[in-house]
Protein backbone atom coordinates (compact mmCIF):
# COMPACT_ATOMS: atom_id res chain seq x y z
CA UNK A 1 0.00 0.00 0.00
CA UNK A 2 1.44 3.17 -0.89
CA UNK A 3 1.95 6.01 2.06
CA UNK A 4 0.47 9.50 1.86
CA UNK A 5 1.40 12.60 3.47
CA UNK A 6 -1.04 14.67 4.93
CA UNK A 7 -0.74 18.28 6.56
CA UNK A 8 -2.43 19.74 9.48
CA UNK A 9 -2.03 23.46 10.57
CA UNK A 10 -0.61 25.98 11.08
CA UNK A 11 -4.26 26.74 10.23
CA UNK A 12 -7.09 24.18 10.49
CA UNK A 13 -10.85 24.01 11.93
CA UNK A 14 -9.50 21.46 14.61
CA UNK A 15 -6.14 23.51 15.80
CA UNK A 16 -7.08 26.81 17.91
CA UNK A 17 -4.03 27.90 17.71
CA UNK A 18 -0.89 27.65 15.14
CA UNK A 19 0.67 24.10 15.21
CA UNK A 20 1.84 22.13 12.17
CA UNK A 21 1.89 18.17 11.98
CA UNK A 22 2.68 16.00 9.36
CA UNK A 23 1.05 12.49 9.24
CA UNK A 24 2.67 9.81 7.07
CA UNK A 25 -0.66 7.58 6.08
CA UNK A 26 -1.35 3.86 5.08
CA UNK A 27 -4.42 4.11 3.97
CA UNK A 28 -6.08 5.42 6.86
CA UNK A 29 -3.81 4.11 8.93
CA UNK A 30 -1.11 7.11 10.49
CA UNK A 31 2.10 5.40 10.57
CA UNK A 32 4.73 8.75 11.56
CA UNK A 33 3.85 12.04 12.50
CA UNK A 34 5.88 15.48 12.88
CA UNK A 35 5.51 18.41 15.03
CA UNK A 36 6.29 22.13 14.63
CA UNK A 37 6.21 24.54 16.59
CA UNK A 38 7.14 28.69 16.74
CA UNK A 39 4.28 30.18 14.98
CA UNK A 40 3.40 32.72 17.47
CA UNK A 41 6.37 33.19 19.78
CA UNK A 42 6.28 36.80 21.76
CA UNK A 43 9.04 37.03 23.58
CA UNK A 44 7.45 37.29 27.18
CA UNK A 45 10.62 36.18 29.04
CA UNK A 46 12.56 38.29 27.20
CA UNK A 47 10.23 41.57 27.48
CA UNK A 48 9.87 40.91 31.37
CA UNK A 49 13.61 42.16 31.76
CA UNK A 50 12.49 45.42 30.02
CA UNK A 51 9.77 46.00 32.71
CA UNK A 52 9.30 46.39 36.63
CA UNK A 53 8.57 43.53 38.75
CA UNK A 54 4.83 45.19 39.03
CA UNK A 55 4.07 45.88 35.10
CA UNK A 56 5.67 41.81 34.39
CA UNK A 57 2.24 41.06 36.62
CA UNK A 58 0.14 42.24 33.90
CA UNK A 59 2.60 40.73 31.14
CA UNK A 60 2.75 37.10 32.64
CA UNK A 61 -1.22 37.02 32.99
CA UNK A 62 -1.02 37.15 29.12
CA UNK A 63 1.09 34.05 28.49
CA UNK A 64 -2.29 31.95 28.34
CA UNK A 65 -5.66 33.09 27.82
CA UNK A 66 -7.32 29.94 29.87
CA UNK A 67 -5.31 29.90 32.86
CA UNK A 68 -4.27 33.55 33.06
CA UNK A 69 -4.64 33.70 37.18
CA UNK A 70 -2.44 30.77 37.92
CA UNK A 71 0.50 32.47 35.95
CA UNK A 72 0.39 35.67 37.85
CA UNK A 73 -0.23 33.81 41.08
CA UNK A 74 2.80 31.81 40.46
CA UNK A 75 4.91 34.95 39.35
CA UNK A 76 3.55 36.67 42.53
CA UNK A 77 4.68 34.31 45.30
CA UNK A 78 8.18 33.92 43.51
CA UNK A 79 8.93 37.91 43.66
CA UNK A 80 6.88 37.83 47.59
CA UNK A 81 9.26 35.20 48.36
CA UNK A 82 12.38 37.51 47.29
CA UNK A 83 11.10 40.27 49.44
CA UNK A 84 9.98 38.40 52.24
CA UNK A 85 6.54 39.86 52.44
CA UNK A 86 3.79 37.58 54.22
CA UNK A 87 0.34 37.69 52.22
CA UNK A 88 -2.23 38.16 54.79
CA UNK A 89 -4.60 34.72 54.64
CA UNK A 90 -7.79 36.90 53.18
CA UNK A 91 -5.84 37.55 50.35
CA UNK A 92 -4.25 33.32 49.28
CA UNK A 93 -8.09 32.19 50.10
CA UNK A 94 -9.17 34.95 47.69
CA UNK A 95 -6.30 33.90 45.04
CA UNK A 96 -7.32 30.36 45.49
CA UNK A 97 -10.67 30.55 44.71
CA UNK A 98 -9.88 32.51 41.64
CA UNK A 99 -7.43 29.38 41.14
CA UNK A 100 -10.26 26.68 41.49
CA UNK A 101 -12.37 28.60 39.25
CA UNK A 102 -10.29 29.02 36.96
CA UNK A 103 -9.51 25.17 36.90
CA UNK A 104 -13.58 24.56 36.68
CA UNK A 105 -13.40 27.18 33.45
CA UNK A 106 -10.83 25.34 31.31
CA UNK A 107 -12.13 21.73 32.18
CA UNK A 108 -15.60 22.71 31.03
CA UNK A 109 -13.82 24.31 27.84
CA UNK A 110 -11.42 21.82 26.81
CA UNK A 111 -14.63 19.04 27.60
CA UNK A 112 -16.60 21.01 24.97
CA UNK A 113 -13.48 21.61 22.53
CA UNK A 114 -12.72 17.80 22.95
CA UNK A 115 -16.71 16.95 22.09
CA UNK A 116 -16.96 19.10 19.39
CA UNK A 117 -13.62 17.59 17.48
CA UNK A 118 -15.26 14.29 17.65
CA UNK A 119 -18.82 15.33 17.13
CA UNK A 120 -20.64 15.65 19.95
CA UNK A 121 -21.99 18.63 19.37
CA UNK A 122 -24.61 18.40 22.74
CA UNK A 123 -22.15 17.90 24.76
CA UNK A 124 -20.50 20.72 23.66
CA UNK A 125 -23.21 23.07 23.92
CA UNK A 126 -24.58 21.80 27.91
CA UNK A 127 -20.40 22.39 28.88
CA UNK A 128 -20.08 25.69 26.99
CA UNK A 129 -23.32 26.65 28.79
CA UNK A 130 -22.15 25.52 32.42
CA UNK A 131 -18.89 27.24 31.76
CA UNK A 132 -20.90 30.53 31.77
CA UNK A 133 -21.79 30.07 34.81
CA UNK A 134 -17.97 30.16 35.71
CA UNK A 135 -17.26 33.27 34.01
CA UNK A 136 -19.90 35.14 35.03
CA UNK A 137 -18.46 34.33 38.54
CA UNK A 138 -15.34 35.38 37.29
CA UNK A 139 -16.52 38.67 36.37
CA UNK A 140 -18.47 40.09 39.26
CA UNK A 141 -15.29 39.29 41.36
CA UNK A 142 -12.74 40.67 39.13
CA UNK A 143 -13.89 42.74 36.03
CA UNK A 144 -12.79 40.32 34.23
CA UNK A 145 -14.08 37.13 32.21
CA UNK A 146 -11.11 35.55 31.05
CA UNK A 147 -7.82 38.48 32.06
CA UNK A 148 -8.88 39.24 35.37
CA UNK A 149 -5.92 41.08 37.59
CA UNK A 150 -6.48 39.98 40.04
CA UNK A 151 -3.12 39.67 41.96
CA UNK A 152 -0.53 41.97 43.20
CA UNK A 153 2.43 41.47 44.76
CA UNK A 154 1.84 41.23 48.63
CA UNK A 155 -1.94 39.99 47.55
CA UNK A 156 -4.94 40.50 45.83
CA UNK A 157 -7.07 43.96 44.88
CA UNK A 158 -10.18 42.58 45.00
CA UNK A 159 -12.61 41.75 48.48
CA UNK A 160 -15.47 40.03 48.61
CA UNK A 161 -18.61 40.83 50.83
CA UNK A 162 -20.89 38.50 52.66
CA UNK A 163 -24.28 39.42 50.37
CA UNK A 164 -21.51 38.54 47.15
CA UNK A 165 -20.18 35.40 48.81
CA UNK A 166 -24.01 33.95 49.69
CA UNK A 167 -24.71 34.78 45.62
CA UNK A 168 -21.89 32.77 44.72
CA UNK A 169 -22.39 29.92 46.90
CA UNK A 170 -26.07 30.38 44.75
CA UNK A 171 -24.34 29.72 41.79
CA UNK A 172 -22.20 27.05 42.49
CA UNK A 173 -25.65 25.21 43.46
CA UNK A 174 -26.49 25.81 40.42
CA UNK A 175 -23.62 24.68 38.42
CA UNK A 176 -22.38 21.52 40.64
CA UNK A 177 -26.06 19.28 39.53
CA UNK A 178 -24.85 20.49 35.90
CA UNK A 179 -20.99 19.39 35.68
CA UNK A 180 -22.39 16.11 37.99
CA UNK A 181 -24.67 15.17 34.35
CA UNK A 182 -21.77 15.76 32.43
CA UNK A 183 -19.60 13.30 34.44
CA UNK A 184 -22.86 10.90 34.10
CA UNK A 185 -22.48 11.39 30.36
CA UNK A 186 -18.52 11.08 29.85
CA UNK A 187 -18.86 7.82 32.51
CA UNK A 188 -22.07 6.05 30.94
CA UNK A 189 -22.59 7.10 27.25
CA UNK A 190 -21.08 4.33 25.00
CA UNK A 191 -20.44 6.75 21.70
CA UNK A 192 -18.44 8.60 23.84
CA UNK A 193 -16.64 5.71 25.13
CA UNK A 194 -16.40 4.01 21.74
CA UNK A 195 -14.12 7.15 20.45
CA UNK A 196 -12.09 8.03 23.12
CA UNK A 197 -11.50 3.80 24.71
CA UNK A 198 -8.30 2.66 24.36
CA UNK A 199 -7.16 6.35 21.96
CA UNK A 200 -3.82 7.99 22.30
CA UNK A 201 -2.49 5.39 25.36
CA UNK A 202 0.12 6.73 27.48
CA UNK A 203 1.84 4.10 30.32
CA UNK A 204 3.24 5.04 32.96
CA UNK A 205 6.78 4.69 31.88
CA UNK A 206 6.20 6.77 29.16
CA UNK A 207 4.97 10.11 31.49
CA UNK A 208 7.83 9.84 33.73
CA UNK A 209 10.33 9.90 30.90
CA UNK A 210 8.69 13.19 29.35
CA UNK A 211 7.96 14.57 32.61
CA UNK A 212 4.13 14.85 31.66
CA UNK A 213 2.36 16.25 34.78
CA UNK A 214 -1.30 17.53 35.98
CA UNK A 215 -4.10 15.40 34.32
CA UNK A 216 -3.05 13.72 31.49
CA UNK A 217 -0.21 12.12 33.88
CA UNK A 218 -2.71 11.52 36.56
CA UNK A 219 -4.90 9.78 33.95
CA UNK A 220 -1.77 7.31 33.32
CA UNK A 221 -1.54 6.25 37.21
CA UNK A 222 1.13 9.28 38.32
CA UNK A 223 -0.79 10.47 41.35
CA UNK A 224 0.96 14.05 41.83
CA UNK A 225 -0.79 16.88 42.35
CA UNK A 226 0.77 20.26 44.02
CA UNK A 227 -1.90 21.56 45.81
CA UNK A 228 -1.55 18.17 47.95
CA UNK A 229 2.00 17.25 47.73
CA UNK A 230 3.82 20.82 48.17
CA UNK A 231 0.90 23.01 49.54
CA UNK A 232 0.70 26.52 49.84
CA UNK A 233 -1.34 28.44 52.29
CA UNK A 234 -4.37 27.94 51.89
CA UNK A 235 -4.01 24.53 50.33
CA UNK A 236 -2.63 23.42 53.12
CA UNK A 237 -6.24 23.56 55.17
CA UNK A 238 -8.51 22.39 52.68
CA UNK A 239 -9.71 18.92 52.13
CA UNK A 240 -9.70 17.72 48.60
CA UNK A 241 -9.25 14.59 46.80
CA UNK A 242 -6.55 14.22 43.93
CA UNK A 243 -8.22 11.69 40.65
CA UNK A 244 -6.63 9.34 38.86
CA UNK A 245 -7.56 6.89 36.88
CA UNK A 246 -4.75 4.15 34.98
CA UNK A 247 -6.02 3.29 31.50
CA UNK A 248 -3.91 6.34 30.42
CA UNK A 249 -6.14 6.76 27.21
CA UNK A 250 -8.17 9.55 26.20
CA UNK A 251 -11.67 8.32 28.54
CA UNK A 252 -9.39 8.46 31.33
CA UNK A 253 -7.85 12.13 30.81
CA UNK A 254 -11.47 13.01 30.12
CA UNK A 255 -12.57 11.73 33.66
CA UNK A 256 -9.95 12.63 35.52
CA UNK A 257 -10.86 16.02 34.11
CA UNK A 258 -14.33 15.89 34.87
CA UNK A 259 -13.72 14.58 38.53
CA UNK A 260 -11.65 17.29 39.30
CA UNK A 261 -14.07 20.07 38.00
CA UNK A 262 -16.03 18.34 41.09
CA UNK A 263 -13.33 18.78 43.47
CA UNK A 264 -13.04 22.12 42.20
CA UNK A 265 -16.49 23.37 43.04
CA UNK A 266 -16.16 21.28 46.82
CA UNK A 267 -12.78 23.56 47.07
CA UNK A 268 -14.84 26.50 46.23
CA UNK A 269 -17.43 26.15 48.90
CA UNK A 270 -14.86 25.35 51.80
CA UNK A 271 -12.79 28.54 50.53
CA UNK A 272 -16.42 30.45 50.63
CA UNK A 273 -17.32 29.17 53.88
CA UNK A 274 -14.10 29.59 55.53
CA UNK A 275 -12.77 32.68 53.94
CA UNK A 276 -10.90 34.50 57.35
CA UNK A 277 -11.35 38.47 57.66
CA UNK A 278 -8.59 41.46 57.42
CA UNK A 279 -6.61 42.93 54.68
CA UNK A 280 -6.52 41.44 51.35
CA UNK A 281 -2.76 42.57 50.57
CA UNK A 282 0.22 44.01 52.02
CA UNK A 283 2.36 46.68 50.72
CA UNK A 284 5.67 45.60 48.63
CA UNK A 285 8.83 47.66 48.01
CA UNK A 286 9.36 48.25 44.28
CA UNK A 287 13.05 47.32 44.24
CA UNK A 288 13.84 43.37 45.35
CA UNK A 289 16.53 42.12 46.84
CA UNK A 290 19.57 40.34 45.05
CA UNK A 291 18.92 36.39 44.82
CA UNK A 292 16.84 33.76 42.98
CA UNK A 293 13.97 31.32 43.83
CA UNK A 294 11.25 29.14 41.72
CA UNK A 295 7.84 29.31 42.06
CA UNK A 296 5.83 26.47 41.51
CA UNK A 297 1.43 25.94 41.46
CA UNK A 298 -0.89 23.50 40.14
CA UNK A 299 -2.44 24.73 37.04
CA UNK A 300 -5.65 23.67 35.22
CA UNK A 301 -2.67 21.45 32.80
CA UNK A 302 -0.38 20.78 35.57
CA UNK A 303 2.72 21.73 37.27
CA UNK A 304 3.67 25.40 36.07
CA UNK A 305 7.08 26.84 37.42
CA UNK A 306 8.77 30.43 37.52
CA UNK A 307 12.21 30.78 37.98
CA UNK A 308 13.12 34.71 38.85
CA UNK A 309 16.55 36.04 39.61
CA UNK A 310 16.80 39.53 40.93
CA UNK A 311 19.84 41.48 40.88
CA UNK A 312 18.85 44.40 43.06
CA UNK A 313 16.96 46.59 40.91
CA UNK A 314 12.93 47.02 40.03
CA UNK A 315 13.37 44.76 37.40
CA UNK A 316 14.00 40.86 37.37
CA UNK A 317 17.59 40.05 35.87
CA UNK A 318 15.84 37.06 34.31
CA UNK A 319 12.41 34.67 34.27
CA UNK A 320 12.41 31.39 33.12
CA UNK A 321 8.76 29.87 32.71
CA UNK A 322 8.00 26.23 32.56
CA UNK A 323 4.43 25.55 31.51
CA UNK A 324 2.82 22.48 31.57
CA UNK A 325 1.61 21.90 27.50
CA UNK A 326 5.11 21.51 26.59
CA UNK A 327 5.40 18.64 27.99
CA UNK A 328 2.24 17.27 26.81
CA UNK A 329 3.22 18.22 23.38
CA UNK A 330 6.27 15.89 23.01
CA UNK A 331 4.47 13.04 23.60
CA UNK A 332 1.79 13.87 20.22
CA UNK A 333 4.41 11.72 18.01
CA UNK A 334 3.64 8.84 20.40
CA UNK A 335 0.28 8.94 20.57
CA UNK A 336 -0.19 9.50 16.45
CA UNK A 337 1.41 6.55 15.80
CA UNK A 338 -0.47 3.23 14.93
CA UNK A 339 -4.33 5.09 14.96
CA UNK A 340 -7.13 5.63 12.57
CA UNK A 341 -6.68 8.95 10.88
CA UNK A 342 -10.19 9.13 12.51
CA UNK A 343 -8.98 9.57 15.87
CA UNK A 344 -6.22 12.16 15.09
CA UNK A 345 -9.10 14.88 16.79
CA UNK A 346 -9.45 12.79 19.33
CA UNK A 347 -5.50 12.38 20.27
CA UNK A 348 -4.79 16.31 19.92
CA UNK A 349 -7.57 17.72 21.52
CA UNK A 350 -6.78 15.36 24.53
CA UNK A 351 -3.72 16.72 25.64
CA UNK A 352 -5.53 20.24 26.02
CA UNK A 353 -3.63 22.29 23.71
CA UNK A 354 -2.30 25.83 24.59
CA UNK A 355 0.34 27.14 21.96
CA UNK A 356 0.24 30.30 23.31
CA UNK A 357 1.88 29.20 26.86
CA UNK A 358 4.68 26.31 25.35
CA UNK A 359 5.35 28.71 22.70
CA UNK A 360 6.12 31.73 24.12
Amino acid sequence: MSKITVPIGPQHPLLKEPLAFSLTLEGEHVIESAMRLGYVHRGIERLSQERTYVQNVHLFERVCGICSHIHTTTYCQGVEALLGLEVPPRGLYLRALLCELERIHSHLLWLGVQARNIGFDTIFMYAWRDREIVLDIMEDLSGGRVSHAVNIIGGVRIDLTTEHRDVILRQLDTLEPQIETLLDVVENERSFQARTRNIGVLSLEQIRRYCVVGPVARASGLDMDLRRDAPTPPYDRLKFRVPVRYEGDAWARTMVRMLETVESVHLCRQILTTLPDGPTSVRAKRRVPPGEVVSRAEAPRGEVIYYIRSDGSDKPARVKVRTPTLTNLITLPDQLQNISMADVSVVLSGVDLCIACADR
